[in-house]
C-alpha cells in the first residue's frame, strides 16, 4: 500500500507540473493570438499551483476510490475526474474581473481550457504506471 501511495504522489506531481507547463505555454500562445493573457490573475505561480494541487487532490481521490471499488477504480475515477473538470469551469465563467481590466470577456477563453489539462495529463500518463497503481 505504501508503494501505491508513493506512485500516486509521483504521478500527481508529474501530471501537475506537466499540465502547469502546458497551461503556461497555452497562456503565452493566447497572449500572442488575442493580445491579453490576464497575467495579473492567471500568473505562472497560480497556474502551476492550481495544477499541482488539483492533481494531488485527484490522487487522494483515486486512492480512496481504489479502497472501495477495487476492480472498477479507473472507470469510476475517470468519470468523476471528467465531471469535476467540467464543473470547475464554472469558476472562470463566473469570475468577477477587476473593473480596470481590459476585455474581461476574454478571460474564460484563457482559463476554461486549462481546467482540462490535469485530466488530460492524468489520462495520458497513468497507463505508464501500469498495474502498480
Amino acid at each position: 500500500m505504501g508503494k501505491k501511495i508513493l506512485l500516486l504522489a509521483v504521478l500527481a506531481v508529474l501530471v501537475g507540473v506537466l499540465s502547469g507547463i502546458a497551461g503556461v505555454v497555452y497562456q503565452k500562445v493566447y497572449i500572442e493570438t488575442v493580445g491579453e493573457g490576464f497575467v495579473n490573475i492567471a500568473s505562472v505561480k497560480n497556474i502551476m499551483m492550481g495544477c499541482i494541487l488539483g492533481t494531488l487532490v485527484a490522487a487522494i481521490g483515486y486512492f480512496l476510490i481504489s479502497l472501495v471499488l477495487k476492480g472498477k477504480t479507473d472507470m469510476v475515477f475517470n468519470l468523476l475526474f471528467v465531471i469535476l473538470s467540467f464543473a470547475s469551469i464554472l469558476g472562470p465563467i463566473g469570475f468577477r474581473m477587476p473593473l480596470e481590466q481590459e476585455s474581461p470577456e476574454l478571460f474564460p477563453g484563457l482559463a476554461v481550457p486549462m481546467h482540462f489539462f490535469p485530466a488530460l495529463g492524468w489520462f495520458a500518463l497513468k497507463p505508464l504506471f501500469g498495474k502498480s497503481i
